[in-house]
């Protein structure tokens, strides 16, 4: 099922050292340091594509220099002049932390974990790109390290691996104190986590100079390996679950839910005021270490009239424009691989027949903050509850033209196809992108319910009745 997506985010450096700087200046040393990480992120896998192999280049280690100050809590000014005076690349691309930005992660629990270590002596920090950059800064930061790194992890997903340029091998190699592997995870396989310490085993480190800090104390994935499951159990491995932030302050009734750190909850909540103020969603009463507080709204669900529905999606079109997610290609080809791991290859020809028909080059999609969780249980009346991830979360959909809720309103609410086209043309949705969503929003929701447990059965039939079959045909 295609469902996860990753798309990266095209940045000017200059401009974000500006955004970092000004982070400092306020006081926001957290959003600082998430910046610092994607910058040097950024640097570092354009290096990277461009050598084919990770290298400890100057600018890495100004960059790195950067992270390190920021997590150390240290005036950061030289550190920004330093990297502002190297010849700089036109523009980055930045992958999303998503530990930050989805998972509920926080820098400081890493800290916390390697503070609290018994370190042999300073360790060689490794970080694995992408969140692992900040990550690592935090880590060295704490435990004092001088050496710090990251390096991208490569190839099958389940079977990754590093590629170093002799010389910082030879750096590895040389240290003699322990080395620490900084990275969320692990998730299916390990496999990040494993080929960092593939590699120093390669170079002569011993295991137990080899420490992990990864985002939770579980065991690797079904898909490990199982020399990378032997040495993850066996392993020194840091672990120090960060403390949610209290809202005791603030009176009830109220619920919580994660948005992001720094710039992605900042994000959510100026949307989230918006969206109250114009008397659409609950009322936002604080957001703190990444945890938005709504007030709480009780009462049996209540679908939404066709005019209030219509003007909430205005209001977000008109609203809150956004960077486009999938394109109308990626949402087609999702639809066809989908439908055909639902309903069998017969019935992923005939929804990739259906869609090849269409336009698509015609198509002039207005990318916006989509809510895309129209569900009928989302609504009390005219009030939508859980407005504010829809189009931010871990997902290849991601920010995308209107049609993407008139098709999804359509299929959740069980609007009439007259009533779904006098709604996607209240919205300004575009005609040919509505054709579209009306296939690939049930295929990306039946794959999504398959993979989370969830309910796919009235997607599945939906799907069925658009490629024409009546059950799985192989």
């Amino acid at each position: 099922m295609l469902v996860y997506g990753d798309q990266p985010r095209r940045e000017d450096p200059r401009e974000k050292l500006a955004t970092i700087a000004s982070a400092l200046v306020g006081g926001n040393r957290l959003h600082a340091l998430i910046e610092a990480g994607e910058l040097a992120q950024g640097f570092a896998d354009v290096e990277f594509g461009a050598r084919g192999q990770d290298e400890d280049t100057p600018l890495q280690q100004a960059a790195m220099a950067l992270c390190v100050a920021v997590a150390r809590r240290e005036d950061a000014r030289s550190q920004i002049g330093a990297l502002a005076a190297l010849p700089l690349p036109p523009h980055l691309s930045v992958k999303t932390p998503e530990g930050y930005a989805f998972y509920g992660l926080h820098p400081q629990s890493y800290a916390h974990a390697a503070a609290s270590h018994a370190w042999s002596g300073p360790p060689f920090v490794i970080g694995l790109r992408s969140i692992g950059t900040s990550l690592a800064a935090v880590v060295a930061a704490a435990a004092r390290a001088t050496d710090v790194i990251t390096v991208r992890p490569t190839g099958d997903p389940f079977r990754r691996e590093l590629r170093l340029a002799p010389a910082l091998s030879g750096r590895l190699a040389a240290h003699g104190g322990p080395f620490a592997i900084v990275d969320e995870g692990p998730g299916l396989s390990g496999s990040s986590f494993g080929s960092a310490a593939d590699l120093l085993e390669a170079l002569g480190v011993s295991p137990g100079r080899i420490v992990f800090l990864p985002g939770h104390d579980g065991d690797l994935g079904p898909e490990a390996s199982p020399a990378h499951r032997a040495r993850w159990r066996r392993a020194t491995r840091l672990v120090s679950p960060a403390e949610p932030p209290s809202f005791d302050d603030i009176p009830g009734p109220t619920t919580r839910c994660f948005v992001g750190l720094g710039a992605f909850g900042e994000a959510k909540l100026v949307r989230a005021q918006a969206l109250h103020a114009a008397g659409f969603t609950p009322e936002p009463l604080a957001l703190r270490e990444g945890f938005l507080l709504q007030r709480r709204i009780d009462g049996p669900a209540a679908r939404p009239t066709p005019r209030r529905l219509a003007a909430y999606l205005r209001f977000r079109r008109e609203r809150f424009p956004a960077a486009p997610g999938g394109s109308p290609t990626e949402l087609a080809e999702m639809a066809r691989i989908n439908t055909a791991e639902l309903l069998g290859e017969v019935a992923g020809q005939a929804v990739q027949a259906r869609l090849a028909a269409l336009p698509l080059d015609r198509a002039r999609p207005h990318a916006v903050h989509v809510d895309a969780r129209l569900h009928a249980a989302n609504w009390l009346g005219g009030l939508k509850l859980d407005a504010l991830d829809g189009s931010a979360a871990h997902d290849l959909v991601g920010p995308q033209d209107i049609a993407w809720d008139a098709a999804g309103a359509a299929m959740e609410l069980g609007l009439s196809r007259p009533v779904t086209a006098r709604l996607a043309a209240e919205v300004g949705a575009d005609p040919v992108m509505l054709q579209l969503c009306e296939v690939a929003y049930p295929a990306f929701q039946a794959g999504r319910a398959v993979m989370f447990g969830g309910e796919a059965a009235p997607y599945r039939e939906r799907l069925a009745q658009l490629a024409g079959v009546t059950e799985s045909v192989d």
